[in-house]
């Protein structure tokens, strides 16, 4: 499911509800003939995937049980029937159904601090790894960016064949409308701590922050040689939870530029090193990461800096987790490029916007909506 350009956020009012953003996607279907809106068809297909249903059929049914008054909320006349759904997935354009939802999910993102902080990883789709002996292919791969404050994912993209997440990232970033993306914050691994990955998030007029490992070993040497025990502590937080604490202390300065041999990186204003120690059972761990931010002080203190990077690893639970778990991921077998996987737009697209409530076009989702488990954090 490749990304498209997206039309900006803006574009929707803030009281524009979900049929309102789905409008703008095409419809495959002969206008002879047609008696379904395609927009209420859609939304009817999200909000069933939001309360559960995984197949066609289960949207089918879930949309027989709504009420005349749902039904109207959702602009239908009468429920869309299982094959009438299917044939729609089947011909529907899901790179358009994937940037209507963005666009939805842009509108209900909020701000940490005065600004959106958005995470983008990866993950594989491990179920639909292909299994044909002959022509063996990898399993597809899809790089998603997520709401720090909200769990909601705003986009996402397919890596390409024989490609990584690299160039994925990039296309990625550059397929935001650029008013939505100005003044955020973007926050990666160190896979992305790459040169042309800073550019095109600092050409875009937000700001990145990257942790530093051995892929960029030059950059790490010379982090790793300042001075860092003459640098006050800027910022010291201590967590307990899951039978441990975790203290997170942080050291911030200014880039060094000036130093003789520094090695050059685009938009760079600041360089932190931060060390987690963890104990557990009596037993401590310590590990330190060095990071790289194109944000100022001003902008970006110590505390909100280990802010930023902490809440870069709720991906994890708010997102993976969510589609291994509650929408059973890893164990569906189509990839994102073939048609019916456009047919859980909660489960594979941006529409990650469960997180929020409900929009007012929405039926309830009765009792049905899945419940996701607890689980130990993987936030460092």
């Amino acid at each position: 499911m490749p990304s498209s350009p997206r039309a900006s956020a803006n574009s929707i009012e803030r009281a524009g509800d979900l049929i309102s953003a789905l409008s703008t996607v095409p419809d495959p279907r002969d206008p002879r003939g047609v008696r379904y809106p395609l927009p209420g068809m859609l939304a009817a297909a999200v909000c069933a995937v939001l309360a559960g249903a995984r197949s066609f059929a289960a949207i089918g049914e879930w949309a027989l049980d709504l009420s005349e008054e749902q039904l109207d909320r959702l602009r239908l006349g009468r429920a869309p029937v299982e094959s009438t759904l299917r044939k729609l997935f089947a011909r529907l354009d899901a790179a358009a159904l994937d940037a209507a939802l963005a666009v939805y999910a842009w509108c209900r993102v909020r701000h940490i601090g005065g600004r959106r902080v958005i995470a983008i990883d990866g993950k594989t789709i491990r179920g639909a790894r292909s299994r044909n002996v002959a022509a063996p292919a990898s399993a597809p791969h899809l790089i998603a960016a997520l709401d720090h404050a909200t769990g909601v994912v705003v986009g996402q993209h397919a890596v390409a064949a024989k490609s990584n997440e690299i160039p994925a990232v990039r296309d990625l970033i550059a397929s935001f409308d650029a008013a939505d993306l100005r003044g955020c914050v973007i926050t990666l691994d160190a896979m992305h701590t790459q040169h042309d990955t800073a550019a095109a998030i600092v050409d875009a007029g937000a700001d990145y922050v990257f942790t530093v490992e051995a892929n960029q070993p030059t950059l790490l040497a010379a982090l790793k040689a300042l001075p860092w025990t003459q640098v006050p502590r800027g910022s010291q937080s201590t967590q307990h939870g899951h039978g441990r604490r975790a203290t997170r202390t942080i050291k911030v300065i200014e880039a060094p530029t000036a130093l003789p041999g520094w090695p050059a990186f685009h938009g760079l204003a600041q360089v932190a090193q931060l060390r987690r120690t963890v104990t557990k059972a009596a037993k401590k761990t310590i590990e330190v990461v060095y990071l790289l931010t194109s944000a100022t002080h001003h902008d970006a203190p110590p505390a909100t800096l280990a802010a930023w990077v902490q809440g870069h690893w709720g991906i994890e639970n708010t997102l993976h987790w969510v589609r291994d778990v509650t929408y059973d991921e890893d164990r569906s077998r189509s990839a994102p490029a073939t048609p019916l996987t456009s047919w859980p737009p909660c489960a594979t697209s941006p529409s990650q916007s469960c997180a929020c409530p409900a929009p007012p076009t929405s039926p309830p989702p009765y009792d049905t909506t899945p419940v996701i488990p607890k689980e130990p954090s993987h936030a460092r």
